[in-house]
């Protein structure tokens, strides 16, 4: 695995990110998931900077997936937004797909909002609705900092107990009561793709105490906790898995729904970036 998660790696990313676009310290990270990029209409004073324009970093080729950082602020709060995130079935590394958390982290991210579009293995959950992720499980057979020791950037071994973070989540709990938007919560199961499961993996990924089931996300939020940022995460359920009901999963239901979950999130992730200021928590 080509190992481009170094300290002059992300140096050299970092100073052509803040040539490009004003960043803060103590910023929200964002990471948007399939046919989500349009909550980036809520941030304000927003600048953008391909991905590809970024030395070390690769573009985004999945479909609804822009490949690009926007750069501004949310509800008073300073924000860098990943409109696009990196696959490992568009052939990327995990190393590739971790380098642009690492990289927030030395931009001086602190939270990490991770989002997602996840199919419903709990038969609890509709369609629309959006789960607050408690705890994952890697099916990807790869970690992304399983490579030579970078102790300048992240320790050699770390904590994934509360990968993700109970205040986080305490507090879109919190914004989601004053949005009037139900939150579920549930376990994440992340697979390679890019096929979609099949009825017996579902029912495996159920008996393992999986209630979603996505492509992404786990190896960011590795990175993430390596580099000692808290994190919260958010599926939005976009079809129901393989086998809970008696038809085909297609992509297009997923963009269709996560189409008509945009203003729901947004609202929410307003809320949670509006509770976060300093001087705002109740």
């Amino acid at each position: 695995m080509e190992h481009i998660i170094t300290k002059a790696n992300v140096d050299e990313a970092v100073a052509f990110v803040r040539a490009h676009a004003p960043v803060e310290d103590g910023a929200l990270g964002l990471v948007l998931g399939s046919g989500l990029g349009e909550l980036v209409e809520a941030i304000e004073d927003a600048v953008y900077v391909d991905y590809a324009e970024i030395p070390h970093m690769v573009s985004s080729t999945a479909p609804s997936h822009a490949g690009r950082f926007v750069i501004g602020s949310i509800a008073g709060r300073p924000v860098i937004c990943m409109q696009g995130r990196l696959h490992a079935y568009e052939g990327n590394s995990p190393q590739q797909i971790a380098f642009p958390i690492v990289l927030m982290h030395a931009l001086g991210v602190t939270e990490l909002v991770v989002t997602n579009a996840a199919g419903g293995i709990n038969t609890g959950f509709d369609v629309g609705d959006l789960m607050l992720i408690e705890d994952h499980i890697n099916l990807l057979g790869a970690n992304p900092l399983a490579a030579p020791d970078e102790p300048e950037l992240f320790p050699r071994f770390y904590d994934m107990t509360q990968a993700y973070s109970p205040a986080l989540r305490e507090r879109a709990q919190r914004a989601a009561a004053s949005c009037e938007i139900e939150l579920k919560s549930g376990v994440y199961i992340a697979t390679l793709g890019p096929s979609f499961e099949t009825p017996a993996e579902i029912r495996a990924f159920r008996t393992l105490g999986a209630d979603a089931v996505g492509m992404s996300t786990v190896f960011e939020v590795i990175a993430a906790r390596a580099c000692g940022m808290e994190v919260l995460g958010i599926s939005m359920i976009s079809n129901a898995a393989a086998g809970v009901l008696d038809e085909p999963v297609s992509i297009d239901d997923v963009y269709v729904a996560a189409e008509a979950a945009v203003e729901k999130l947004s609202r929410l992730l307003i809320a949670c970036a509006g509770d976060s200021v300093p001087g705002t928590l109740v």
